[in-house]
């Protein structure tokens, strides 16, 4: 009697649950998973492009529609900055899984009048409640990547109104009237885009269970229906966001108050006013880390960028809170070695570059941190008599197989050395995860005055977003270390070294090229050769960008768990069926990649011609980047 009404109660279990998939599955199948409303436009995904051309200003940057924010501020008298500013809201709509508002954006200003290269620090800062010691309360070896405790106090709205206040000429207002409108009236989804979204049906539920949010902003509250090419997609509540902003500065200058009255009005309503206290009650409801003094205090900082040479090319970069500085660092390392003999890409060429790439990776690795909280040998690393040691320990025809081990700049400084290099045998080797949104954008911006922007803004919706307001606030503690002996160790106020960075380069004093690209750890590995292509080898910026590329992963990922490839290079198709095998038979694990694959960054380039001030630029077929002077 007992088993049969036991086999009973599993039949009728098993009906009843066979009835709801069917069910579940003609629901399913009934629901619209087609495109909604779609537009036609020109995608330049993968499109040939001549170089822009241009007597008067120029825009590069990771979307057309922020290129052309960018031109038209500047058809409106506006300068460098303000189209830098114009142009980085309109990429927070246009490409937001990327480069999102509120997030990081590391830049460079060449200030035409005075012949000087400004740094300002465009990464925000720890939340005064985040210790190492609480993360591993939570068992965490690594930062996550996709909890709230990961996000990083908000940078580029203090990035914007410190550079407009500075730099600037136009309001709030008129600068983010471009972005407002293409949020409220939509723009078609792109390749890019629809790559970096491109979530299984699994994934998507996932999605919208673990931050519906996000969801609703990414897949319209719709988990069944992917995205689709040219589909119109809007951002309004982010279109709010930035009217509030744009309101705020307004009121005061109605009430008499000053266009620098205005802007820091905008500021203000940010970190201590309406939009602050909805991160604050978000932060506080989801058990997050920030506090409305955390906002309040935030702050970035205007500093002397880092510099380098190679012949008569002075190379800047950020401070070493980002990892900018390894551009010129490399190149320092190969001034002076014959590479136009090697030949562009050859065997030896890369193996030289990867080699001199991996030197300076390995002292990144053991030195480069927030200098406001360790102690960096910035000017030892800079200093030419090391690049020349350095220089040494690259072997002609074998790679090295692991990460080289960090030299020691400190005798160039002057002192001994105050801590010991990272012993990388604890690095995590697991994979990463399921992405949501990735990659960064970038933005070159060069105005008739012959002023200068380099602009990399970044963050990506992988955390859960503040209800309401359209605003990512990304995942950048993810870059910080756990480990107290490393000199990313997280710290309450302590900026991450982060992977985005701005490059600018002077030649004989004078600008001559702002350039940079998306692409994590890959990103300062395609600014040299991206460099290399242009001065050693003489292509235009738009040859240079579309040149074939190779990286190497032969140190710690930046992001956590900080995976570590001894010995691997990646390889572009086109590189690997050329070289591939001379390359193996160096001692190299290679990794092949498409033919122009973002994967391997995503450059934008403008070169102006001392001269005659002609402008000349390329933007990376990779991705939607695009370049237009007028």
């Amino acid at each position: 009697m007992k088993k049969h009404r036991l086999r009973n109660f599993f039949i009728w279990t098993g009906a009843i649950i066979g009835s709801l998939i069917v069910i579940l599955g003609v629901v399913y199948l009934s629901l619209p998973k087609g495109p909604r409303e779609t537009m036609s436009f020109n995608d330049p995904h993968l499109a040939d492009r001549p170089p822009a051309g241009s007597a008067h200003f120029m825009a590069a940057t990771g979307t057309p529609w922020a290129t052309r924010a960018a031109l038209a501020t500047m058809e409106k008298g506006g300068n460098a900055v303000d189209g830098a500013v114009a142009a980085l809201l309109t990429l927070n709509v246009t490409y937001g899984e990327a480069a999102s508002f509120p997030g990081v954006a590391p830049i460079l200003i060449y200030d035409a009048k005075t012949g000087t290269v400004e740094s300002y620090t465009g990464a925000g800062t720890a939340p005064a409640a985040a210790t190492i010691e609480k993360f591993r309360t939570r068992g965490w070896t690594t930062v996550p990547k996709m909890d709230i405790w990961s996000q990083l106090l908000p940078a580029s709205p203090d990035v914007m109104i410190s550079i407009l206040k500075k730099y600037g000429t136009k309001s709030f207002m008129e600068l983010s009237a471009p972005a407002i409108k293409l949020a409220r009236d939509g723009f078609p989804v792109h390749d890019t885009m629809l790559k970096n979204m491109n979530l299984s049906i699994v994934q998507r539920l996932g999605f919208a269970i673990l931050m519906p949010y996000n969801a609703q902003v990414y897949l319209g509250g719709q988990w069944w229906r992917p995205l689709y090419h040219g589909e119109i997609f809007r951002r309004p509540e982010l279109a709010d966001t930035f009217e509030l902003m744009a309101k705020a500065e307004q009121d005061v200058i109605a009430s008499g108050g000053t266009r620098e009255e205005g802007l820091q009005a905008v500021r203000d309503i940010f970190y201590k006013g309406a939009i602050a206290k909805k991160i604050v009650t978000f932060h506080e409801q989801k058990g997050g880390l920030f506090t409305a003094k955390d906002l309040a205090s935030y702050k970035g900082h205007f500093e002397t960028p880092l510099q380098g040479t190679y012949g008569p090319y002075t190379i800047y970069a950020n401070d070493t809170w980002n990892q900018g500085a390894v551009v010129p660092i490399v190149l320092q390392m190969l001034d002076g070695i014959d590479l136009k003999s090697l030949g562009h890409n050859s065997p030896e060429y890369i193996n030289t570059v990867i080699q001199a790439i991996e030197l300076a990776m390995a002292d990144r690795e053991a030195y480069f941190g927030d200098p406001k909280f360790v102690s960096v040998p910035a000017k030892g690393l800079l200093d030419l008599r090391y690049a020349q040691q350095r220089r040494k320990l690259i072997s002609p025809g074998r790679a090295f197989g692991k990460m080289p081990a960090a030299g020691n700049p400190w005798k160039y400084e002057g002192r001994a050395s105050l801590y010991s290099p990272v012993d990388i045998k604890a690095i995590s080797a697991a994979g990463p995860g399921t992405q949501v949104g990735k990659d960064t954008s970038y933005i070159s911006i060069i105005d008739a005055q012959g002023n200068a922007v380099s602009l990399t803004p970044s963050d990506f919706p992988q955390t859960p977003m503040v209800p309401g307001t359209g605003m990512t606030l990304g995942n950048r503690m993810n870059q910080f270390r756990l480990d107290p002996h490393h000199p990313d160790a997280l710290q309450p106020g302590k900026r991450p070294r982060i992977t985005p960075n701005a490059s600018m380069v002077l030649k004989d004093g004078k600008l001559f090229m702002s350039f940079g690209t998306p692409g994590g750890d890959t990103q300062t590995q395609t600014s040299v050769q991206v460099f290399l292509n242009v001065v050693v080898f003489g292509m235009d910026p738009q040859a240079a960008v579309n040149a074939p590329r190779f990286q190497s992963f032969n140190f710690p990922d930046s992001f956590a768990p900080n995976v570590y490839k001894p010995g691997t290079i990646g390889l572009e198709a086109p590189l690997y069926q050329s070289v591939g095998k001379q390359l193996e038979a160096m001692g190299y694990k290679i990794e092949v990649g498409g033919k122009l694959d973002n994967k391997y960054g995503a450059a934008n380039v403008i070169i102006r011609d001392a001269q005659t001030a002609r402008l000349t630029g390329g933007a990376d077929p990779r991705e939607e980047s695009w370049a237009e002077g007028r």
